[in-house]
């Protein structure tokens, strides 16, 4: 456990990014999480106050002022904690549609789920067992607050996969508790998603300066509405897809397409997705060859 001078100030640690694989891992190495389906963030805390920051090191904590205050009132003098900021449906499942409404409109249903500690009151734990790192987050964290700790989920894996499936989750994160925390793609924790694939028609792109383009995606046969995805084409494949929605809609550009695609039904060409219990999770190829698409991270 390294100890850092006392006044310097913390700054943002690159996440630990899970390898995904088609099952969970078996054996007493492991500990189990639920998969959640929302933005993975980091609170930063010092003496200079509490920052979150994005999964790419972007401070963002003038979005999420109300947890921001949350983690000012933990009683720790500094910490770094790993986590997910999601809002919660009426099931109470993670709900990434949803979050993007609460960040600008609904601060109050916002919650961080914090999945790991990796600095405390000085002291760099980074090199310390992960089982060790999260008994002591667990004990940071008070009941029924904005800030939640995520559980490890007793049984076994292929039992657990089964439940989180059948629960319309995402997913799990299975981790190794003796693993130390290491930046960028590890394999000390594994991700399994829970998904079965169908298709939908692409009615149209929506995109606003700065912010991720969605893809807005209907039933096949019927036009109806169903949902949009977070396109991660890579940016030659992105502006073809918006040409291609742009032609369509005779120019209309932004929110102005969006909202033409809404109202019509079966636009475009079909796309495959994969959706958990039919939650639109992701859009695949979009009539693009290649097998490049589109998919909520």
């Amino acid at each position: 456990m390294r100890k850092r001078a006392a006044g310097d100030p913390l700054e943002f640690i690159e996440p630990l990014m899970p390898t995904l694989v088609d099952k969970p891992p078996e054996g007493g190495d492991w500990i189990h999480e639920v998969k959640f389906d929302g933005y993975r963030s980091q609170i930063v805390r010092d003496a200079g106050g509490v920052r979150i920051f994005t999964r790419r090191g972007r401070d963002w904590t003038s979005k999420y002022r109300d947890l921001a205050k949350a983690a000012g009132e933990l009683e720790v003098a500094s910490a770094i904690i790993d986590g997910e900021i999601i809002v919660t449906n009426e099931a109470g499942l993670s709900d990434f549609a949803a979050l993007r409404k609460a960040i600008t409109r609904r601060q109050h249903d916002l919650y961080f789920v914090a999945i790991d500690l990796l600095h405390l009151n000085g002291h760099d734990l980074l090199d310390m067992a992960l089982e060790d790192r999260r008994e002591i987050l667990a004990g940071m964290i008070p009941d029924g607050g904005r800030i939640q700790f995520s559980q490890a989920l007793p049984g076994d894996a292929v039992a657990i996969f089964h439940l989180v499936d059948q629960a319309g989750l995402e997913g799990m994160v299975s981790k190794r508790k003796d693993s130390k925390y290491r930046s960028g793609n590890s394999t000390a924790w594994l991700k399994t998603k829970a998904y079965s694939i169908d298709e939908y028609e692409l009615l149209g792109v929506e995109r606003e300066a700065g912010k991720p383009a969605f893809a807005l995606m209907a039933e096949r046969g019927t036009g109806r509405y169903v949902g949009s995805a977070l396109i991660t084409l890579n940016r030659e494949m992105r502006e073809r897809l918006w040409q291609r929605v742009h032609q369509r809609w005779h120019g209309a550009e932004g929110h102005e397409a969006a909202g033409d695609a809404m109202g019509q039904a079966g636009a475009d060409r079909p796309c495959e997705a994969p959706t958990g219990r039919g939650r639109l999770a992701a859009c695949l190829a979009a009539g693009f060859s290649g097998g490049n698409g589109a998919r909520i991270i």
